[in-house]
Order: structure tokens, then C-alpha cells, then sequence
């Protein structure tokens, strides 16, 4: 079927939704949009979907919400009356369509007669992982797109413990979702049947209660911030999304009542009026929250995502200026202090994921500790502490990933901003304890460790042109290797495609035992590596660069070095400056 056949059918069908059928009339005469709305169906991925919000078979409406729910409800069916009557827990955050897009998803699954459990009101992601599990449920659903611009919306998918699916049940998932021939005319129920029936629960405070009880558990020195709270000030920013009564709850429990909230930003809003995007990745998400911190003298800066898995950290500088943490950075001070503060078993384990610094399995290695790598994505640190809980042979201590997300408690299996918070918090009272700042304590262990510095840089490449584009630059990196980079030697290549390494000075290859994944990965001889990944979410092509040098400006030019000699490359590849 052309897009042009794909158009027509959603044109001419007389039910389609109102809202959705005006939006379709107002591009009609825009064939390139309409080609882009309707030239593929939006793609269930390993972890669900996400895209643009609006008309057709490529955007995120209340059919392919549908679509992709009826997948869910087939895969639940075919695991019989146990699974179905377990059920589905599903939640969503702040963004347009988010109320509408879950009860379509828990009206679709009840047509299937699967019991579904739907918060009265938005709540964040690890909430709903936790959910799952509480619940015992069989499956979980969160709408959200993350910390994507407002444009967006998405819908992923949860195991019966509480991690993202792994990517075999997502495949059969997947080619459930693609038996169906018709996202028009996917069958749902009425929601309020489904409450009389009992099929459709609503939640809320039960589950809310449990949470907080168990976020109280990852505190590790409760004198020490019993001590300090009232000399300790935290500026938090929920970004318009749904950390702001988690996150202040969590750390009142704890003990910390001094918190200022950025009141431009407290409310949900899908619009994040205030913001150019909810990504605390972003450093100009934190404009507001520095000029609080200014205001208010904040020991630290804390601000959430929409769906609060993630969170970025500002701390004062040796200058008094707030400078915001990479996520690299917050990460090697809370396994730090994980490691130093907690008593530890031998087989406590770090998970990290191979685009995350190398500075956190140094401190690990020096305290005896292991440190496994994973692909790029939380589910994969989630299904290793299954395994550990299955195994029994390792405990696990800490996991994170360079993009802002962090889990200490496995109460959740998925990256929790609002556990990260309270640890943060501490980490810094901890500092103050000592009369350093949280960017003193992470000097401290600069000098320690090394001078570790990374960074990311973005290239964005949208439609049918950019999919081939990010194609070739992935190709190109294959095919024709750089030899050397800013006066370096590579000496290895990881391909997680092939599932090979490559050891370049001995033309030897060896096997990578992580799934296949279309990652490049190079390693120089000092040290030094970059990595190249498309996004998974968003039509990006992804280039991380880590260094470790003596001293920190050796670190800054190291790293220089080495990003300009790559995009140069890339920007003659397809002629687009990143």
C-alpha cells in the first residue's frame, strides 16, 4: 500500500475522530507533510513506540495507540487466563493526548478481557515500573515521550518485573502489532463498562504510599542528614512534568524540608512554556533554576524530565557560579559514595552502559567491585539485576547510563529520578558535611581517578533523507575505518551489528556476547574512544567521545581534538555541520 493509499483510507473513513479529521483537512495541501504522515507506520520498536502527535499511520493518534495496544492484548492472550487477569498497569505524564492515548490503551486491552489498572492522574515513569511489581501485574504500559519536545508522545511497554521488555518478548510483540491490518478499526470497549465490571481499576494513593515507604530505604546515613538538613538548601525544578510531588515528598521523608521550587515550572504544562525543551540534559533547562539558586543561595540544583526517569544536577563552581553536572559526572559521585558510605557484599556489581564513562569502573576496579557493561538503554540494566535475583550470584549496587538516569534501589527496574534526588541530595549534605561543595567533591575524585571528560554531540537528520543519510555515515565508519584520529592510534573496533571486535594492530577479531545492536565503537591508544549510534527515538544520529588525561585541561584538548577530527569527517560524508 502506497502512503497515498494510507491517506485516502483514513480520509474517507467516516468515523475517523474529530479533532483527528480537522487536523488532516488542514494538511492536505501540504503533500510533503502528508507523504511524512503517512509514507510508514509509526515503528514499534524493543521498547514500544514514539513519535509526533497528529494524523496518520506515522504519527502518534488514538489508532495507532490502538494498534499498538491490540499487539500488547495478543501477546497477553496467547500467555493465557493467568496473564490476562493479572493484568496491565498503566500510567502517563504531562504531555498533549497522555489521559487519552492510556484509556484508549486500557479500552483496547479490555476488549480482550485483560485486567487493567490505570492511575486516576499523571505519575511518573519509575512509579509505573514499581507499579508492576507491586501490583503483581503482568505487564505495564507508560505514555510518555520522555524528555522529546512537546510535538511528541509514545507509548512503552513493561515486563512482569517491572524492566522494559526484553527484546525477544518486544519481537513478539512487534509481530503481533503488525497483524493487524488496520488501525481504523481495532476494537475497544466502553471504559465505563469496564470500571462496572470491574476489568478497569483506578489507582492511585495505595500505590503512591508503597513507593515513598520504599524510596525511604535507599537513604545511607540518615544521622549524618538529620544533622545537616536545616543548613541545606535544594532548588528543584519538575520542568512542567510529573516530578514535583514525588520528588518533594521523597525528600521530606528524609529529612530535607528546605527545598524551593521554581514556580514558573511547578505546574504540568504540555506546552513547557517556560522551557525550549524538558531536557534537563540541555543546560538552558536550567536558566530559571540558576536564577533561584542565585536568589535563594541552593547548595544544589535539581531538575526532572517529564516523566521524571531522569535528572540534571548544577552545583557551585570554585567561581560561585552554578556549572550543571554531566550525567557522567553525577554518576561517578553517587557510585562514590555508594561505594564508600554503604556497606558493600563482594559481589555488588555496577551496571553501566558502553557509551557511559569508564571513570565509574575505575573507582569500582580500586574498592574490588565488578562493573558489567550493557547496551545503550535501561532495559538492559534492568534484565542484568533479574538475572542477579534469578542467579543469585551477584548483588546489585548501582546503575546508570551517561543520559541523566541513574537507579540505586531495585524496587524499580528502570532509571528513577526521584531515587536519584534523594541520593543526590545526600551525596551533596554529605560534601557540606565536610565543608566542600558537590563540584568540589567531584574534583576530589578527578584527582583520585583521572581526569575523565566526555561529551555528545547530536546530529539531527529528519525524513526519508535522513534515515539514508545516517545510513551512509554508519556505513562509511564500517567500511572504511579511520586509521587514526587527532594524532592517535585506533587500536579497536567494536562492531555490535557483526558482533565482532576488531584488533587492529593484529588483524584479529574476537566476539562481542552483548545482542546485536547498529553501534560502532572506536578505542585509541591512549585511552581515548567515540562511539556512533543512531537514536532509537528521535531522527538523530549520536556520537559520544570519552578521554582520560592527567590534568583537566588535557582532558578539554584531548577531546577537542578528537570530536573535530570525527564530525569533520562526517560533515564531508553528508554535508550537514552537527
Amino acid at each position: 500500500m502506497t502512503w497515498q493509499d494510507s491517506y485516502t483510507k483514513w480520509k474517507q473513513y467516516n468515523q475517523l475522530e474529530v479533532s483527528l479529521a480537522s487536523e488532516l483537512a488542514k494538511i492536505e495541501s501540504d503533500t510533503s507533510l502528508l507523504e511524512e504522515s503517512f509514507y510508514k507506520h509509526l515503528e514499534f520498536g524493543t521498547g514500544g513506540m514514539r513519535g509526533e502527535i497528529g494524523p496518520g499511520t506515522n504519527r502518534m493518534n488514538i489508532y495507532t495507540v490502538r494498534k499498538a495496544a491490540e499487539g500488547l492484548a495478543r501477546y497477553i492472550e496467547q500467555n493465557g487466563e493467568e496473564a490476562k487477569n493479572r493484568g496491565v498497569a498503566i500510567a502517563y505524564d504531562s504531555r498533549f493526548k497522555s489521559p487519552e492515548f492510556a484509556m484508549e490503551t486500557a479500552r483496547t486491552l479490555g476488549a480482550h478481557g485483560i485486567q487493567t489498572y490505570v492511575f486516576e492522574s499523571l505519575r511518573t515513569t519509575p512509579e509505573l515500573s514499581f507499579a508492576v511489581r507491586y501490583l503483581h501485574a503482568y505487564s505495564g504500559v507508560v505514555i510518555t515521550a520522555s524528555h522529546n519536545p512537546k510535538e511528541y508522545n509514545g507509548f512503552k511497554v513493561y515486563g512482569p518485573d517491572g524492566a522494559q521488555i526484553s527484546s525477544s518478548i518486544a519481537d513478539e510483540i512487534i509481530a503481533h502489532v503488525y497483524e493487524v491490518d488496520n488501525e481504523l478499526t481495532v476494537a475497544v470497549e466502553d471504559a465505563e463498562k469496564l470500571k462496572a465490571d470491574g476489568k478497569l481499576v483506578m489507582i492511585g494513593d495505595t500505590v503512591d504510599q508503597a513507593y515513598l515507604r520504599n524510596l525511604q530505604t535507599i537513604t545511607v546515613n540518615p544521622d549524618m542528614i538529620k544533622e545537616g538538613a536545616d543548613d541545606f538548601r535544594i532548588v528543584y525544578t519538575p520542568l512542567h512534568g510529573t516530578g514535583n510531588v514525588p520528588v518533594r515528598k521523597g525528600l521530606e521523608a528524609i529529612g530535607f524540608s528546605n527545598v524551593e521550587v521554581v514556580k514558573e515550572q511547578v505546574l504540568p504544562d504540555s506546552n513547557f512554556s517556560t522551557v525550549t525543551s524538558p531536557n534537563p540534559e540541555e543546560h538552558a533547562a536550567f536558566a530559571l533554576a540558576i536564577e533561584y539558586g542565585m536568589k535563594y543561595n541552593g547548595d544544589i540544583l535539581l531538575g526532572t524530565d517529564p516523566d521524571t526517569d531522569r535528572v540534571g544536577v548544577a552545583a557551585k563552581n570554585a567561581q560561585g557560579q552554578y556549572e550543571v553536572l554531566t550525567g557522567n559526572q553525577v554518576g561517578a559521585l553517587l557510585l562514590h559514595y555508594l561505594i564508600t558510605q554503604k556497606q558493600n557484599h563482594p559481589t555488588s556489581t555496577v551496571l553501566k552502559t558502553i557509551v557511559t564513562s569508564e571513570m565509574g569502573r575505575d573507582i569500582a576496579a580500586a574498592h574490588g567491585l565488578e562493573t558489567i557493561d550493557t547496551l545503550t538503554g535501561f532495559k538492559y540494566i534492568g534484565a542484568w539485576i533479574n538475572a542477579f535475583h534469578e542467579q543469585k550470584d551477584r548483588q546489585f549496587l548501582f546503575g546508570y547510563e551517561e543520559s541523566y538516569g541513574y537507579l540505586i534501589g531495585d524496587f524499580v527496574r528502570d532509571k528513577d529520578a526521584v531515587q536519584s534526588c534523594l541520593l543526590i541530595a545526600e551525596v551533596a549534605a554529605y560534601y557540606k558535611s565536610k565543608t566542600m561543595s558537590l563540584y568540589e567533591g567531584l574534583t576530589s575524585l578527578y584527582e583520585q581517578y583521572g581526569y575523565y571528560r566526555e561529551d555528545l554531540v547530536s546530529l539531527t537528520l529528519k525524513g526519508k533523507a535522513g534515515v539514508e543519510q545516517i545510513g551512509a555515515i554508519l556505513t562509511d565508519f564500517r567500511t572504511n575505518p579511520m586509521k587514526e584520529i587527532a594524532g592517535k592510534q585506533v587500536v579497536a573496533i567494536e562492531d555490535y551489528q557483526s558482533s565482532k571486535i576488531l584488533n587492529v594492530k593484529l588483524n584479529e577479531y574476537e566476539e562481542i556476547t552483548l545482542p546485536k545492536s547498529n553501534v560502532i565503537k572506536y578505542k585509541l591508544d591512549n585511552g581515548a574512544w567515540f562511539c556512533l549510534r543512531p537514536s532509537g527515538t528521535e531522527p538523530k544520529i549520536k556520537f559520544y567521545f570519552g578521554v582520560k588525561e592527567e590534568t583537566m585541561e588535557a582532558s578539554k584538548k584531548a577531546l577537542e581534538e578528537m570530536k573535530e577530527n570525527v564530525m569533520d569527517r562526517v560533515e564531508a560524508l553528508v554535508g550537514v555541520e552537527a
